[in-house]
């Protein structure tokens, strides 16, 4: 018989277990813009008694095995310090800020605590969380540099950075069908599709699995496409046509994506959590299929921000998108005003790590806001919240007389206008509409009992003192299963 997981039961249950992790839509409902929730129709205090029997393959898998971190460390150590000294000041310089920062990475991954996600390994989010703090350390210090001294600092990274370079003017001839070139009257269009078109795409896709939301993320997707009109008379690359703004970016790249990224969130929020340890499984074929399953996510958690609900949170949900449009137009700036080629891997590494930054952020900033009993802002959020700050700063000691260029006319007026109807629409939606919903004791109630049931599962994830691996008992019960299979 098949099971939602693909397997059959000859392959042994992938998502097995004594019990089910089934958040489905009905207990965690996927809404993007209900503002009521339904009750949960599982029962979980028995899902909270339930003994769960570990068969050692996950908790010796998750220990942080601190010991053997430090005599691997102590191990390279000592090689440095018998190898020869090298007479070269700046080698020696670069080799011994690469050993301090690589020393600071393995201790943080080692000692520091779990954050909300936990799949395929904690490790791997200990270690972006790290690598986002080492990141801000180099911001801060990039912040009290010149801007040819910043520049320069980038050549010991690579060579080719800190070179001044021309930025590529999207606008022009904005014709989608070029009479005047009868050899290849769409070159327009060829032109204007580059690198940044699977970007788009596959950002999109990326970035609706983050804020879990249409929505919002339509909203700051069409509110970007405002800041690239608003901004071009700053960065020449903003200056786009009209249908490389609306068509090519906000309908085509990111609207598939954003569609992609709405179809994944079904998938994982319909599917079926249920999980068994490795070695339960008996076929190859299912073991495979385990292991593949690692690198999703153990349970999954649908974000209903209810940005109506109250004021308070009409305001949060306005920072959240502030901080991510900033977060956009800092990856634009930084390179303008540092000379870093839109194609250089650096731009990619950036990117790559904001998205596991900013996926942990939203979910301790989604936890914040719903969670009653979730009263600490989260770690990586405020990390996420300095580091855009700090580019934010760089931006503008560095490209003073870029971000200081007076804007147009229509663009102040364009603003002014948007700001006020946002004004009056805040009035009139939470001081004189009367059929604006309000939160009620029940719905903290209902948020409450949901996120209760949301830390329940979480525990039992991570490894407690009881359920160490510990080998003789592993032993006693498979000399017990064998014993019963004779």
């Amino acid at each position: 018989m098949k099971k939602d997981d693909g397997t059959s039961e000859e392959d042994g249950e992938v998502f097995g277990g004594d019990s089910y992790h089934d958040l489905s839509s009905n207990d965690l409902s996927y809404s993007d813009h209900s503002l009521v929730t339904s009750g949960p129709v599982h029962d979980w205090e028995e899902e909270k008694t339930t003994d769960f029997f570990d068969d050692g393959t996950m908790t010796y898998f998750w220990r942080a095995h601190t010991l053997t971190t430090l005599v691997f460390m102590i191990c390279f150590l000592l090689y440095e310090a018998l190898t020869p000294p090298d007479e070269d000041m700046v080698d020696n310089t670069k080799r011994g800020l690469v050993a301090s920062v690589s020393a600071f990475i393995l201790l943080g991954v080692t000692v520091t605590p779990d954050g909300p996600f936990k799949r395929p390994h904690p490790a791997i989010w200990r270690f972006t969380f790290i690598i986002s703090i080492v990141y801000e350390l180099g911001l801060i210090f990039m912040l009290y540099q010149s801007a040819s001294g910043a520049r320069q600092l980038l050549k010991h990274i690579d060579p080719k950075l800190g070179e001044p370079m021309e930025e590529k003017d999207y606008g022009g001839n904005c014709h989608l069908y070029d009479q005047e070139n009868p050899d290849d009257p769409y070159h327009n269009i060829k032109d204007k599709t580059d690198l940044f078109v699977p970007l788009h795409f596959f950002g999109w896709w990326l970035k609706t699995l983050l804020l879990r939301d249409w929505w919002l993320c339509w909203v700051i997707s069409v509110m970007f496409e405002i800041l690239e009109y608003t901004l071009e008379h700053q960065l020449p690359n903003f200056s786009e046509c009209w249908w490389d703004h609306w068509i090519m970016d906000a309908l085509l790249c990111n609207g598939l994506g954003i569609y992609c990224g709405l179809q994944s969130l079904k998938y994982f929020s319909m599917k079926t959590y249920h999980w068994r340890g490795l070695w339960n499984i008996p076929t190859y074929r299912g073991k495979l299929r385990r292991i593949m399953a690692q690198f999703g996510p153990y349970v999954w958690v649908d974000y209903d921000w209810k940005p109506l609900s109250s004021l308070g949170r009409w305001f949060s949900m306005l920072g959240i998108i502030a901080i991510f449009l900033l977060a956009e137009l800092n990856t634009f700036y930084l390179k303008f005003v540092l000379w870093v080629e839109p194609g250089h891997w650096a731009n990619l590494v950036r990117l790559i790590f904001i998205l596991p930054w900013g996926a942990v952020a939203l979910r301790e900033v989604f936890q914040f806001l719903d969670d009653p009993d979730f009263m600490k802002f989260g770690r990586q959020s405020w990390l996420f919240l300095a580091i855009v700050c700090t580019e934010l700063l760089i931006v503008i000691k560095f490209g003073w007389e870029t971000v200081t260029i007076p804007f147009p006319s229509h663009v102040v007026t364009l603003w002014m206008t948007i700001f006020i109807l946002l004004v009056l629409w805040t009035v009139w939606n939470f001081y004189i509409d009367p059929y604006t919903i309000k939160v009620d004791s029940k719905d903290i109630e209902r948020r409450r009992e949901h996120w209760s049931q949301v830390r329940a599962i979480e525990t039992k994830l991570s490894p407690s003192e009881s359920r160490l691996f510990d080998p003789k008992v592993f032993f006693d019960k498979f000399m017990q299963k064998g014993s019963k299979e004779d």
